[in-house]
């Protein structure tokens, strides 16, 4: 089973707040999921990330809102960032608050993974769900670009839209919630796409926000990068860790292990050593990476094969042909098809 790492108790509260505006029997859910509720009251807490999905899971369940994912983000606060959040909140601007993103997002929890991409024009934050329930990444997206963009334009002070929304789900077949959509956002939204995300006018993020404070930034995030640091020696998934770095290097339609083991400060014969002591190897975690993004292209984009086969870093498409039948025992077009019927 894939290892899904934790999640911060704060980045689970904001489903709680929402659940209780809906008069949710939240006890019902949290046994469901197999949590201590006094472990829920520790804001300085974490829960393993196969307990938050079954979370979200089991509120999906019992509220039967097909807009959880939108609605759960008007909960959001500083807080529900852990010291992510106070750090966006002493920036000067949107830009310092954005770049800061993908450095201390681990502080929240390992949901997933930010990458950012620039143009001339605009910049797409990339966020990749490590989640494996397909029901849960959907709501899971949603809340997460929703409760972005609601968080920044209160950082903001005033009620400005993204260029575009990308999301890998499908359309709803319901009119009225594409509605909602757009009325949240109140910019175009994609489906179908072939990667999650909020795309940004450059200028847009020269905005200043509400209150910067240089001194408390500098400590802020002094105090981040040790939680960072205390959170890896204790986190003891040296593997995880690996899969995060992969996963990003993936996004740039590329996988080596010498760019790898640079990142760690190791020869690549120590990363793959280290990796062998917890049960696992480079290749395997890349394999598993591959597979999981490209039933998430083939599933979810309308991408061409070859396309994909060069986003996952192989040479070429017959490569990629070859390596996902030997996986799942289907050509990537059967699997395609087996999905979109």
């Amino acid at each position: 089973m894939k290892h899904l790492g934790f999640a911060s108790i704060p980045a689970a509260q904001q489903y709680l707040r929402y659940a209780e505006s809906q008069n949710i029997d939240i006890s019902a859910a949290i046994k469901k999921a197999g949590l201590d509720p006094l472990v829920l009251d520790n804001a300085n807490g974490r829960i393993p990330g196969e307990q938050f999905q079954n979370l979200i899971d089991a509120l999906l369940s019992v509220s039967g809102d097909p807009l959880m994912g939108l609605n759960s983000s008007l909960h959001v606060q500083p807080g529900s960032y852990s010291v992510l959040g106070y750090i966006t909140m002493s920036c000067a601007t949107m830009a310092d608050a954005v770049e800061r993103i993908p450095i201390y997002e681990r502080l929240v929890g390992d949901m997933g993974v930010t990458h950012i991409e620039q143009n001339n024009t605009s910049v797409f934050l990339n966020w990749h769900c490590a989640y494996t329930n397909e029901l849960v990444r959907q709501h899971m997206i949603d809340n997460v670009l929703a409760s972005w963009t609601n968080f920044a334009r209160w950082l903001a002070n005033q009620d400005a839209s993204p260029e575009r929304i990308y999301l890998e789900r499908k359309a709803p077949e319901s009119k009225s919630e594409i509605q909602c959509y757009e009325d949240f956002f109140q910019c175009p939204i994609e489906f179908s796409t072939s990667k999650s995300g909020v795309e940004l006018a450059k200028n847009l993020l020269k905005t200043p926000l509400r209150q910067p404070d240089s001194l408390l930034l500098k400590t802020l995030e002094s105090h981040a990068s040790q939680q960072i640091n205390e959170l890896e020696s204790t986190s003891g998934s040296f593997s995880l860790r690996v899969a995060h770095a992969i996963r990003k290097q993936l996004n740039l339609g590329q996988t080596r292990k010498e760019l790898i083991a640079d990142e760690f400060c190791l020869s690549p014969r120590t990363l793959q050593r280290k990796l062998v002591s917890e049960g696992t190897s480079y290749q395997h975690i890349v394999d598993e990476i591959r597979l999981d993004m490209a039933k998430e292209f083939l599933g979810n984009s309308k991408l061409a094969i070859q396309d994909i086969a060069y986003n996952l870093g192989f040479s070429d498409s017959g490569s990629f042909h070859r390596r996902f039948k030997q996986w799942t025992g289907q050509t990537p077009g059967d699997f395609r098809t087996s999905k979109s019927s």
